[in-house]
């Protein structure tokens, strides 16, 4: 266990602690709330959902008379190492507020709350299987670099919630071995690019592997906007691991 992982714990410790003395508001209307919950009901209720008919591949959201079954331009076009990604929100203000808060202000207290979030893409048909059969959450990973800067990888903190959550396991599988530029305002091509040859199995990754209990996977983030980042994570897992590779993400960006 690295200072990361330690900064992390004592962060989320911190939080309940300091609840004891400022009982927690709401992140985005500041209403009083209890119970270690950050996000009120009505907050929560209003975030909006992505919702048929969206991308069967990549959970883009349309509209109009479309068969819950299509494909968006995009998607013809491009060959996924995952089956699908199941977004849960659909990129608004308060959604990019709880997640840039949560990264960039430290704020691990929400992580549970994104967590919460997420577990809604299960009500999606196609994660039954995941479920009954008990695939293991993999979190998009983190440069060491980064994490150390930032306490925690925001992707590892919401497998870590969900797991707990949906009573499934989570492991850090894979490794970012080279640190990249910020890939905001990269384009698809260029964001691939970038993250060539930057993610690799972890050394608990490989025991995992090893030990044959790979059913399945599904791929965690935070945000999904090209698709770039789990595509590469899900091109190494694809080298090493039967062909159960989804995507679970918080916000479609």
């Amino acid at each position: 266990m690295n200072r990361a992982y330690f900064s992390s714990r004592w962060q989320s410790i911190s939080a309940r602690l300091l609840d004891m003395v400022y009982p927690p508001s709401c992140e985005l209307c500041e209403a009083p709330l209890v119970g270690g919950r950050y996000l009120c009901e009505d907050c929560r209720r209003k975030l909006p959902r992505v919702a048929t008919p969206f991308c069967q591949k990549c959970g883009e959201m349309f509209e109009g008379n479309i068969s819950t079954a299509f494909l968006c331009p995009n998607c013809t076009d491009l060959d996924y190492a995952f089956s699908f990604a199941r977004p849960v929100l659909l990129s608004s203000d308060a959604a990019r507020h709880l997640v840039h808060i949560f990264k960039y202000g430290r704020a691990i207290h929400l992580a549970r709350e994104l967590a919460l979030l997420a577990a809604e893409a299960f009500d999606d048909p196609r994660l039954q299987r995941a479920l009954a059969e008990k695939w293991t959450l993999v979190p998009v990973p983190l440069h060491w670099a980064r994490k150390q800067h930032r306490h925690f990888n925001q992707s590892e903190e919401i497998a870590r919630h969900l797991g707990e959550i949906l009573g499934l396991p989570m492991i850090p599988v894979l490794n970012r071995v080279r640190a990249t530029p910020t890939q905001t305002n990269l384009s698809r091509k260029q964001r691939l690019q970038n993250l060539r040859g930057a993610i690799q199995i972890s050394a608990r990754g490989r025991r995992w592997i090893e030990g044959g209990k790979a059913q399945g996977v599904i791929l965690i983030d935070d945000v999904f906007t090209t698709g770039a980042t789990v595509q590469e994570c899900a091109e190494i897992l694809r080298k090493n691991l039967p062909e159960n590779i989804v995507v679970v993400t918080v916000v479609r960006g």
